[in-house]
């Protein structure tokens, strides 16, 4: 598992220490578009989850702050991976909406000195999912073996791998050797906080949804 951070600049020059701080009229946001992202879906929900909670469900107050954070955004990149040279490579934005794994292989590859990481109060626990389709297994007899390695990303050899490469682990004894290397903060599911996938995708990213209308109440 994994959740979402933000990736600031070295020293944390806009002083950015949670969600509250991403709508402030002068700071500039990074984050993948929504719509074509399915990673900054995640970003998205997190930012609801923590208005949800700081207005206490006042739906009003949540679409304003939602709509103020994505006002700040000045390039809405069709994915993560267009997000991070924005930030990372061009230089643009005071602070990067990431996966946390994402952010820390960041600043693996360009440096402690370039960037920081700031765990907000509230989060969602992202999950990324794993599957397999049966036709497609069955028609390549590729059943056992897939089964196998699903099997093997929750052992605890499979757990330390997904650990090194900056994922949260799910394995309590692995989680625990690890613990030091995550920041400890209040995560949201999915589940309990939008009721699952099955609801939050149409009512926040189908066409019409949620995000259309704060994105026209932006223009």
């Amino acid at each position: 598992t994994s959740t979402i951070v933000f990736l600031v600049r070295k020293g944390n020059p806009k002083a950015v220490r949670d969600w509250d701080d991403l709508v402030k009229p002068d700071l500039s946001v990074i984050t993948p578009n929504p719509k074509t992202s399915g990673g900054a879906r995640w970003n998205y929900l997190a930012a609801w989850a923590f208005a949800e909670q700081k207005f206490s469900n006042d739906e009003a107050k949540i679409r304003d702050f939602l709509a103020k954070l994505f006002k700040n955004v000045p390039v809405l990149d069709t994915g993560a991976r267009g997000s991070t040279t924005t930030f990372v490579q061009r230089g643009i934005g005071d602070v990067f909406i990431s996966w946390e794994n994402e952010a820390f292989l960041a600043i693996k590859e360009y440096g402690a000195d370039k960037f920081e990481i700031v765990a907000p109060s509230l989060s969602i626990l992202a999950e990324p999912p794993v599957t397999w389709v049966d036709r497609v297994v069955k028609k390549r007899g590729t059943e056992t073996v897939t089964k196998a390695y699903l099997e093997y990303l929750y052992t605890p050899e499979g757990q330390e791998i997904a650990a090194r490469n900056f994922y949260r682990p799910r394995l309590p004894e692995v989680a625990k050797k690890h613990e030091n290397q995550f920041t400890k903060l209040k995560l949201v599911t999915i589940d309990e906080a939008f009721g699952g996938w099955q609801k939050a995708q149409p009512l926040h990213f189908g066409e019409g949804g949620v995000f259309d209308q704060i994105s026209r109440a932006n223009r």
